[in-house]
């Protein structure tokens, strides 16, 4: 984590007061209930901060349910995936793949509801126009410029020598530019290949395989080689990842893990050939550009189906803002992850095309599940319980390097909304205590959920936010090109409501990412 001090900070944009909207869960008029700020920029561990005192973001926008108003109270949730063991109903969903890819059997009748989240817009309804405005609107270029000054004012400030660091400067500066532009670094973001046979894959195999195994392994190594982009970081599913989970030789006794379950041996001449490939989306990479309008076309079919918007309603420009545009930074420390942290897609292809489209963020503690879109023609699969049966298997993978990586969050919990209980099927799971932000099991919440929509989960009467405001003074402000602690910014303002807005920001979001994060103020 040391290394990512150097990054320029978060620049975030709050709007004051909580905003009255039209619920996607139970379709109250107003009953929804939510604080909101804008993220020109943002930094993943400010974001994996933010996420753990029950932020939530689409697309740049990032907003936190009042949870003791809000109609519906939505719960942030997490996985542990690493002691995570599917269930009967899981391991339904994951026969019925191997099936259909290895015979091309379609389960017959009924499929089981697929759980559904509401669209991206309605998760944010009240604030759609908002976000329209600001995405268009907001003046990214002056921004910059007033970045840029700042630091060279307080580079002067300090005596520095301009000359000497005006290296320095020019860095800092050019980074800055590029937070607040387009999202296109001006220098390319290094991709880690997937290993190579030979050079740090570990192909340990039990004694004694089969020809057939052997020819197998041969067939999937070779398909690693043809792999020139580096960007396929996922599971395949006819074969085991490069050097992850090797296999080792059954028990009887020992229940199958999700790897085993998940890249299960397909015959030769299987019927269907799926890969699973993650690609940086922001800022966008060769891949993300190159499969764009085939992922477009994939949720503009599932908005009409599953969804019944109106064809000319999920516009490009919607996809874009929602589902494609992040504020987070693409970050590759040394220890991290090889495909680095920030925001991905994660692509189903099947028979050479796509089928469903995951999008997620890595995040330095967690994966984090921000939405799902898949073809209609393929609900037979169950795409959306398969997928997050991946993502639990890719935070797997992840944690394999990066230790600290072991959580796997769906986003919220909404215990009053039957639809989305599904969640609470992932165990062992927690949910975010909604006033001291510490996790309790699961199970030791749904009994209080059952009487009340609205619960404290710590049952420490005594407890309280330890990550809480205890300094506004420290708070960062970014005003008139400016750079200060609100300590020294209140003392320019007189409107007693600038002050209240600052505050509630600073309660919302901690004392740490309050110190971290630039609060722009106009």
């Amino acid at each position: 984590m040391a290394s990512w001090a150097a990054l320029s900070p978060s620049i975030v944009e709050y709007f004051e007061g909580e905003d009255s909207y039209r619920c996607g869960y139970c379709k109250n008029e107003s009953g929804s209930r939510s604080n909101g700020m804008w993220a020109h920029s943002m930094t993943v561990q400010d974001y994996q901060d933010l996420i753990d005192r029950g932020w939530r973001r689409s697309g740049k926008y990032v907003y936190k349910p009042v949870m003791n108003q809000t109609c519906c109270p939505q719960y942030t949730i997490r996985c542990r995936p690493l002691q995570f063991q599917p269930s009967k109903s899981h391991k339904k969903v994951l026969k019925k793949m191997l099936k259909f890819l290895a015979k091309g059997e379609i389960s017959k009748g009924n499929c089981e509801d697929e759980p559904m989240e509401p669209t991206m817009e309605e998760t944010v309804a009240g604030d759609f126009a908002l976000i329209n405005k600001l995405d268009i609107q907001c003046d990214l270029k002056t921004l910059s410029d007033d970045l840029k000054e700042s630091f060279e004012s307080e580079e002067k400030k300090k005596g520095k020598s301009p000359k000497k660091e005006e290296s320095k400067g020019l860095i800092q500066s050019q980074h800055i530019e590029e937070k607040l532009g387009s999202g296109e670094p001006s220098h390319p973001i290094k991709m880690h290949m997937a290993p190579k046979p030979g050079k740090g894959a570990d192909l340990s195999k039990p004694p004694c395989r089969k020809a057939k195994e052997i020819r197998k392994e041969r067939k999937r190594l070779k398909l690693m080689q043809q792999n020139p982009a580096g960007e396929l970081e996922g599971f395949q599913a006819h074969g085991e990842p490069p050097s992850l989970f090797p296999p080792k030789a059954n028990k009887s006794n020992q229940p199958k893990s999700l790897e085993d379950l998940i890249f299960e041996s397909l015959p030769e001449n299987a019927s269907h050939k799926l890969e699973v490939r993650v690609v940086r989306s922001s800022p966008p990479s060769s891949q993300f550009k190159a499969t764009f309008q085939e992922s477009y076309q994939v949720y503009k079919r599932y908005q009409m189906v599953i969804h019944k918007d109106p064809p000319d309603k999920p516009t490009v420009s919607q996809f874009t803002r929602f589902l494609c545009s992040s504020p987070l930074e693409a970050e590759n420390p040394l220890h991290g992850p090889d495909c680095g942290y920030g925001s991905f897609h994660q692509q189903y292809w099947l028979d050479g095309r796509i089928i469903a489209v995951g999008v997620i963020d890595i995040l330095p503690y967690c994966v984090s599940s921000v939405y799902l879109y898949y073809d209609p023609d393929y609900s037979f699969l169950s795409l959306g319980v398969y997928s997050a049966l991946r993502e639990i298997g890719f935070t797997r993978q992840l944690h394999q390097k990066t230790s600290q990586l072991s959580y796997y969050y769906m986003g919220f919990y909404i215990h009053s909304c039957p639809k989305m209980k599904y969640k609470g099927q992932y165990r062992p799971s927690d949910l975010l205590c909604p006033e001291t932000y510490v996790w309790v099991p699961i199970e030791q919440c749904l009994s209080s959920l059952d009487n009340s929509k609205y619960c404290r989960f710590n049952q420490d009467p005594e407890a309280v936010d330890e990550g809480r405001s205890k300094e506004p003074d420290r708070l960062q402000v970014f005003h008139k090109k400016a750079i200060m602690p609100y300590g020294i910014y209140k003392k320019q303002q007189k409107d007693p409501r600038e002050e209240a807005a600052v505050l509630q920001y600073a309660g919302l979001v901690g004392q740490a990412c309050s110190e971290r994060m630039l609060l722009l103020r106009n």
